[in-house]
C-alpha cells in the first residue's frame, strides 16, 4: 500500500532546476534510500517531503493527507514528521534523557518510563540518561537523535545522511541498527545518502536522482544489476561497460561470447559487475582458450581484492579489473583465463532471471 505518494514535484532556484517532474511512491512500513550525486536534488526533495521548502509544483500527500500542493502545504511542526540529521543536533546544555523528553509533553503519564523505554529501542544503556551529549561517541550521539526523534511517534522517518560523520564499522553498526529500530517501530523511512552501499544494504527500494531528474527507482537488486544506464550503473558500484552485437539471447565483446539474456540483435552496450568474472590460472605451456590476460597489479583488500588485467591482443588488450577472493590471487606477470559467470545485462532491456 502507498504511504506516501510524491505527484511530479518541481523545484527551482533561480536558473537552477533542482527538482524535474520527480514522481515517487514509498511503501507503508518500508525503507526507501534516495541517492545521487552532489547537486542531484536529494536533500532538496528531502526538504519538501519535511516542509522545510515549498514546491513550485507537483503535490506531496502522506496516508492520504495533502501535505503540499504546489506553494501551498502544510507546517513542518503539523506533519508528525522524524527528522534525524547528519550530526543528531543535540542540545548540549541538556542531558540525554532531556533531549530524548524533549517532544514528549512534560505533564505526559509515565514521561520517564517512555524515555527510559526509548533509550532501550535504540540499544543504549540507561545508565547515559544524565550524561551530555560531549560525554557521548558519535554513534551514540546518533542513537540518542533517533531516540529523540521516535518519541514523537512520527508518521514517517526522514533520515539525511546520519552515518556519513562515523567510522567505516561504526557506520555499518548504526545502519543495522537504525533498521532494526524503525522495523520493529512499523516506521516508514527515507533516506537520503551519496553512499551506495549504504543505500543497497539499507533500503527495499532505492530512488536514484541526477541533475533533478529521477533516473530510476526499484529494489536494491533491480537497480544494482539492470541499471537503465551506463551512469547508474557506476554510480551504484564498479562496472565494466563494453560494445557488443548482440544476437540469439548472446552479446559477442571484448570478452568473448557472453552470456546477455536478451532477445535484442545489432549493435548494443553490455554491463557486466567486476563480481562476476572469475579468474583461473593458465600453467606454462598450457593451451591459452578463451578470454586470456596477462595480471599487470594486485590490490589487496582483505576478503576481496582488485586484480587488474592486460587482455591478449586478440581481445583488444585493454585493461581489465577483476574482483577475486584473496584465497589464490594471481601474482603479478602470471597469465590468467577469465570466465564470466551469470547474463550480462543489455542497456535498455529488463535483466532476465
Amino acid at each position: 500500500m502507498t504511504f506516501l505518494k510524491i505527484k511530479t514535484i518541481s523545484k527551482r532556484y533561480g536558473e537552477v532546476q533542482a527538482l524535474d517532474i520527480i514522481d515517487l511512491d514509498v511503501a507503508a512500513g518500508s525503507r526507501t534510500a534516495i541517492v545521487g550525486p552532489s547537486g542531484s536534488g536529494k536533500t532538496t526533495l528531502l526538504r519538501i517531503i519535511a516542509g522545510f521548502e515549498q514546491p513550485d509544483r507537483g503535490q506531496v500527500v502522506l496516508d492520504g493527507e495533502v501535505l503540499a500542493d504546489g506553494p501551498a502545504i502544510v507546517p513542518a511542526h503539523r506533519r508528525g514528521i522524524g527528522i534525524v540529521a547528519q550530526d543528531g543536533a543535540l542540545f548540549p546544555h541538556l542531558s540525554v534523557a532531556e533531549n530524548i523528553g524533549f517532544g514528549i509533553e512534560r505533564g505526559a503519564p509515565d514521561r520517564a518510563g517512555r524515555i527510559a523505554a526509548l533509550v532501550d529501542m535504540v540499544e543504549l544503556d540507561r545508565a547515559m540518561l544524565e550524561r551530555r551529549p560531549h560525554q557521548l561517541s558519535g554513534g551514540q550521539q546518533q542513537r540518542v537523535a533517533l531516540a529523540r526523534a521516535l518519541a514523537r511517534k512520527p508518521r514517517l522517518m526522514l533520515l539525511d545522511e546520519p552515518f556519513s560523520a562515523l567510522d567505516t564499522g561504526l557506520r555499518e553498526n548504526m545502519r543495522k541498527a537504525v533498521s532494526r529500530v524503525l522495523q520493529t517501530a512499523g516506521i516508514t523511512a527515507i533516506l537520503v545518502t551519496h553512499d551506495q552501499t549504504e543505500a543497497l544494504s539499507f533500503a527495499d527500494q532505492v530512488a536514484v536522482l541526477r541533475d533533478g531528474r529521477l533516473v530510476q527507482a526499484g529494489t536494491p537488486q533491480e537497480l544494482y544489476l539492470a541499471p537503465v544506464d551506463a551512469g547508474t550503473a557506476t554510480f551504484l558500484g564498479d562496472a565494466i561497460l563494453l560494445p557488443a552485437e548482440m544476437a540469439d539471447g548472446f552479446a559477442v565483446c571484448a570478452l568473448g561470447r557472453v552470456a546477455a539474456g536478451s532477445t535484442r540483435s545489432g549493435k548494443g552496450e553490455i554491463m557486466l559487475r567486476p563480481e562476476q568474472l572469475q579468474l583461473g590460472l593458465i600453467e606454462d605451456g598450457a593451451v591459452a582458450d578463451g578470454c586470456v590476460g596477462t595480471v599487470t597489479d594486485v590490490e589487496f583488500g582483505g576478503a576481496v581484492c582488485a586484480v587488474t588485467l592486460k587482455l591478449a591482443d586478440r581481445h583488444g588488450g585493454g585493461l581489465l579489473m577483476v574482483k577475486s577472493s584473496s584465497i589464490g590471487l594471481p601474482s603479478i606477470g602470471s597469465t590468467v583465463r577469465v570466465t564470466i559467470r551469470g547474463n550480462a545485462h543489455v542497456f535498455g532491456t529488463q535483466r532476465s532471471a
